[in-house]
């Protein structure tokens, strides 16, 4: 009886553990939202600088491409530096990068600042991860990816509404500038409470970067997980860049509708990831994650197809979709997190990033041929033949993260 009821406590944070959980969770906050706020401004973008699907496409992809190819490079070396000061590195350029979005004038440029910021935000999120897996148990980190993705949900809440907000006030290139100063508060934040983590340093690793690459990448475990994240990524950013071109020429949403859109899925999103985060840590992670997989299915292949109806209905079905993506990625994360040994989890994270990125990049620029746009005030073409390639993956997901689920239980 006692040990049953030590198995079913959750071990609870410690005061540092929760400025780790907030330090991070603003990180995440500001490279969500550089990432995320493509989206909202796309159709600005597309107008103002004259662009079709396929060159936004390429836009998403360029950063894309670059955070995957920054994150391979950095693999090799990423257990051999403090974990902070490796971030503080990455976290800085990113800075530079998204100042450099906001100067820039034409499409050429913006490719180019895209793919500077892709170089360093990028690889952030791999190194969040890595201080996660090494600071928190199995047991927290459900809890902790649910906190951590509520920067997810506070850039639908707060940065996406204030982003569009802005940019129909001083022009696309506003918001950029606003996460600048967001971010360069933060980097002070991590330079000043963020405690060094060189635990991993204990353990010696005599390969150097390419052969702890390799030896990363030669893992057959490991590259299960690398298939479920990139999987992962197809099903998620075919459809997310399209997100403001489609309610507004398809749907009919205004430009004055378009941010409390974003808002109130946002909202929803903060609420459900703590619940999502606890149940992650009570119920089968890979249960919870088919259920919200097949939900996500309905919800995107209605509303894929759906032609101009009521504001609230947009709405509803926003934050039923929204609801479907975080509650699989809260328990996908904490799986496949749990996958590499300490040893090798900033390598780990970094492919894994990578591949994410890369996979997210290559979903965008995928979509990009999908949909097409006569003109840019047009409505787009061919978004329910997306909706159903982007279920089609959401189906191969399942069986692939079940897989990790049955090699995580195995190691138990």
């Amino acid at each position: 009886m006692k040990n049953r009821i030590e198995k079913n406590m959750k071990p609870k944070f410690t005061t540092y553990q929760i400025v780790v959980i907030t330090v991070l969770a603003l990180t995440q906050f500001t490279v969500v939202l550089d990432f995320m706020v493509m989206s909202p401004l796309g159709d600005q973008l597309m107008k103002s600088m004259s662009l079709t699907t396929a060159q936004f496409g390429v836009a998403v992809f360029s950063y894309a491409f670059s955070a995957g190819i920054s994150g391979f490079l950095t693999a090799g070396f990423a257990d051999s530096f403090d974990r902070k000061k490796l971030l503080l590195f990455f976290y800085i350029g990113f800075i530079l990068g998204t100042l450099f979005c906001g100067l820039v004038t034409n499409y050429p440029m913006l490719i180019a600042a895209r793919i500077i910021t892709g170089l360093f935000g990028g690889v952030i999120g791999s190194i969040s991860m890595a201080i996660v897996s090494d600071l928190f148990s199995i047991e927290q980190r459900g809890r902790v990816m649910g906190f951590m993705q509520m920067g997810f949900g506070t850039s639908q809440v707060l940065g996406i509404p204030i982003s569009l907000f802005i940019a129909n006030k001083w022009g696309w290139q506003s918001p950029f500038f606003m996460i600048v100063g967001l971010a360069t508060i933060v980097c002070i934040v991590i330079w000043i409470r963020l405690k060094p983590i060189t635990k991993h340093l204990e353990i010696k690793n005599k390969n150097n970067a390419l052969k702890h690459l390799w030896h990363t990448i030669s893992q057959r475990n490991y590259r299960i997980g690398f298939m479920a994240t990139a999987l992962m990524s197809l099903g998620g950013f075919m459809i997310m860049p399209w997100g403001s071109v489609y309610a507004i020429n398809n749907l009919n949403v205004t430009k004055e509708q378009l941010p409390v859109l974003f808002m109130i899925a946002g909202i929803a999103t903060l609420l459900i990831m703590p619940v999502i985060g606890k149940l992650s840590d009570k119920i089968d992670k890979f249960n919870l994650f088919a259920i919200a997989s097949i939900w996500m299915i309905i919800v995107v292949i209605i509303y894929s197809n759906l032609i101009p109806v009521p504001f609230w209905i947009v709405v509803v079905l926003n934050v039923l979709m929204m609801m479907g993506v975080m509650a699989r990625m809260v328990p996908s994360i904490a799986l496949v997190s749990a996958l590499p040994q300490l040893h090798d989890r900033g390598a780990f994270m970094s492919i894994n990033s990578s591949l994410q990125q890369l996979a997210g990049g290559i979903a965008a620029a995928i979509g990009g041929m999908i949909v097409v746009q006569k003109d840019n005030f047009s409505p787009i073409e061919n978004y329910d033949i997306l909706g159903l390639v982007v279920a089609v993956f959401v189906v191969i997901c399942i069986f692939m993260l079940r897989r990790v689920s049955r090699i995580v239980k195995s190691k138990v």
